[in-house]
């Protein structure tokens, strides 16, 4: 046995090593500066010791990897900031000695000259993905996942993944898409690809990884031996290559849109790579992926997707003097739609839920909508009978409100009406502990005023989930004038426990993501009006970086719905509340024509399975003119500021007081361009005082909804940025508003 903090190293008579990972101060193994150090050394003991044959690396954990710790990529990136103005040479070659230590140590092993095998057990992510293609074989347990995830977070992969992939992937279209998508594969799947060897029982990884050994590694890789080529379109100079990189290159641009500097270096690092041996491809990767390292939006990328998102995972907004919430029994009032997916996260986490409802016929459907999510887990490989069994068994739908007593949590998902809220919580609370804390799923309605219907507005507080619930990641927690630290503790205790991300925000009509999203539809909505052709708007959105284009947006939360809070905001705020063009095409497309959206088949899009087009009858509610009269720039501009904008009013109303939870929650709730870091980082990264002139050149042309807000023009006067003001000082705010 030898001597290592994070590994431990044991050689039996077989003359085989076990290099097995193990970091004591960590739940899961992740890259650090030292464990690199340490592999390093194993390196050099295993080629030095006369008496080992081989070596198995695997992991004493029930995962292989989370990969890289990507916090030392952002250390990186600051001494990268302190040294450039005194030294920029030095501080490039710097960046680059840094970023690529780990590929270097990957190809010492790979040309070491004894033979490696990975055996690979669990989770296996980014860096430790790059470790196990680097070994000269692959074994899987059964329930191993891998993936190449750094795109995702503004970077890729730059310790030999985008090398060693497209080579021992033959299928260049399922190498690309693996590495430009950020799969995870299962076992199975990276066997049938070729990035593993054999896909065993979990428990078996060692032993068959020893097997292989035994029976004979080849040291050598491919490409490392004389003669070796390329085959079919990893040859970029031939008749496959030809035909497939120019199409490779237009989907990739198709997707999107050239935003993102990490997939661009993807791009970069395989086309030019497979031209080279890999030495030097290995080498220009690095370079690639240093550069992509020191772009704005790789630096909040992995700030807003990785830093904060942990941040607020592992409870950086939850009130310290709280004990932990134990929660057992949930009460979900309304079976639809959110109600039944709030259902299904509740019990998928191990809590026990009441599903009440009108009648038991709806309290059954929304139960079914489980079953039915659990039928296709199973049909997909991700769930057991067993394990269905097992979540569909912990929901209860009911009729009787006094089924809710002995609930630590009541959720209330019912129609977005004052009335009918006011009579929910009137039956509930009747039935209640004093512990109990009740919360609201209202996505616009604020807090403070529905607090008054219910018997104790401390124990009260919106938690706001995003449809679909058991695929959107992000909820939103409201914090009302009244609600006390329990109920805001115990919320996010809830949202940890069904492993989504929690934001929290303070009191207003439409609390932050809604009132970001509601600008954002308004927008397409007054484009339309205006003559912009609706492909035009869509593809605008998109090309600015949106996942979905404001109609298509539309459409899936509702278009009635979008009627209803117009109709609601009109009636609490006053007519001068809402736009009249809006009302306008709203009320013609939502009452005379009732297109509801893709509920029922017919909005903005008409709709055949999965299958849309565009309404024609557009153009008749709105006349389109020659899309040569729109500036396409500007229409971009208009979609993200405007956001980005209601966004900045939110921080200075005092309903947002922590800059990551609005760029986290802006990404994850509704999409907003995701290569910016966020709607705030958006107006850093460009600088307010650019900001502030863009939004009042909108407003001359468009209306007082761009005019810059106080807050955004001192910024820009003082040169201050969202997160150098704010950065500190929000977070020390448990959620709820500070005095003006």
């Amino acid at each position: 046995m030898s001597d290592y903090n994070n590994f431990d190293v044991v050689t039996g008579k077989d003359g085989f090593a076990v290099v097995t990972w193990d970091m004591a101060d960590r739940s899961l193994n992740v890259i650090t500066p030292e464990v690199m150090d340490e592999l390093d050394a194993i390196i050099d003991q295993v080629v030095g010791d006369e008496a080992i044959k081989g070596a198995v690396i695997t992991s004493q954990k029930k995962d292989f990897t989370g990969g890289a710790d990507i916090t030392m990529l952002a250390g990186i990136q600051g001494v990268l900031e302190k040294q450039k103005n005194a030294n920029p040479e030095k501080a490039q070659q710097k960046l680059l000695d840094a970023s690529s230590r780990l590929s270097q140590i990957y190809r010492k092993l790979e040309t070491c000259g004894k033979p490696f095998v990975a055996a690979v057990n669990g989770t296996c992510m980014g860096g430790g993905t790059e470790l196990a293609l680097a070994c000269h074989g692959r074994i899987a347990g059964d329930h191993a996942k891998i993936g190449l995830p750094e795109v995702k977070i503004g970077i890729f992969p730059g310790a030999g993944g985008t090398q060693r992939v497209v080579r021992m992937v033959t299928n260049q279209q399922e190498a690309m898409q693996f590495l430009l998508q950020g799969r995870t594969l299962d076992g199975n799947k990276a066997k049938a690809i070729g990035l593993f060897d054999d896909v065993v029982p979990a428990r078996s990884v060692v032993a068959a990884a020893k097997a292989m050994l035994k029976a004979g590694v080849d040291p050598v890789r491919e490409w490392d031996k004389k003669g070796y080529r390329l085959e079919g379109a990893q040859k970029i100079m031939s008749p496959a290559g030809f035909q497939f990189w120019p199409a490779a290159n237009a989907i990739y641009r198709k997707e999107t849109f050239d935003n993102y500097p990490g997939a661009r270096g993807i791009m970069h690092s395989v086309v030019e790579g497979l031209m080279l041996p890999m030495d030097l491809a290995l080498r220009v990767e690095s370079r690639y992926f240093a550069h992509v390292l020191q772009t704005p939006e790789a630096s909040a990328m992995i700030r807003s997707l990785f830093v904060s998102m942990q941040e607020l995972n592992k409870g950086a907004r939850r009130p310290a003097n709280v004990p932990p919430a134990r929660l057992k029994k949930i009460g979900v009032i309304g079976a639809g739609f959110m109600g039944a997916g709030i259902a299904y996260v509740t019990a998928k986490a191990g809590m026990n839920v009441v599903l009440l409802d009108q009648s038991m016929d709806a309290a059954e459907k929304g139960k079914n909508y489980s079953a039915d999510l659990m039928k296709k887990a199973m049909s997909r490989g991700r769930a057991t009978q067993a394990e269905s069994d097992a979540l569909l068994k912990k929901i209860e739908p009911a009729t009787d409100y006094a089924r809710l007593k002995g609930c630590d949590l009541v959720i209330e998902a019912v129609f977005e009406d004052r009335n009918v809220k006011a009579a929910a919580f009137e039956q509930a609370e009747a039935h209640l502990g004093k512990a109990a804390i009740f919360a609201s799923n209202t996505s616009t309605l604020p807090i403070t005023s529905l607090a008054e219907a219910y018997r104790d507005p401390a124990s009260f507080i919106g938690i706001h989930f995003f449809s679909p619930v058991d695929k959107m990641m992000l909820v939103e927690i409201i914090v009302g004038e009244k609600t006390e630290d329990t109920a805001l503790a115990t919320a996010l205790d809830y949202v940890r426990a069904i492993r989504k991300t929690p934001i929290v925000v303070n009191d207003s009509r439409g609390f932050f993501a809604n009132r970001c999203v509601t600008a954002y539809l308004l927008e397409g909505h007054l484009m339309l009006t205006e003559g912009v052709p609706a492909a035009m708007v869509e593809n605008s959105a998109r090309m600015a970086g949106m996942p979905v284009g404001p109609l298509s947006l539309n459409d899936e939360v509702g278009v009635d719905l979008g009627w209803k809070i117009l109709k609601a905001t009109e009636a609490d705020l006053g007519a001068r509340a809402i736009n009249p063009a809006q009302k306008k095409l709203l009320e013609e497309m939502v009452v005379r024509r009732e297109r509801f959206g893709r509920k029922n088949g017919k909005g903005f899009y008409d709709y055949q399975g999965r299958n849309k087009v565009l309404w024609p009858g557009l153009a008749d509610l709105a006349a389109p003119k020659p899309a040569e009269q729109f500036d396409v720039g500007e229409l971009k501009h208009r979609l993200l500021i405007v956001q980005a904008l209601e966004a900045a009013r939110t921080v200075e109303e005092g309903v947002v007081t922590d800059p990551r939870e609005a760029d986290v929650g802006s990404i994850l709730g509704f999409g907003f361009a995701p290569y910016t870091g966020g709607t705030l980082s958006y107006i850093d990264g460009m600088g307010a005082s650019a900001f502030v002139a863009l939004c009042r050149d909108l407003q001359k042309t468009h209306g007082d909804r761009f005019k810059p807000n106080a807050l955004l023009i001192e910024m820009a006067k003082n040169g201050e940025t969202f997160y150098g003001r704010f950065g500190k000082s929000g977070r020390k705010n448990g959620g709820k508003r500070k005095a003006a």
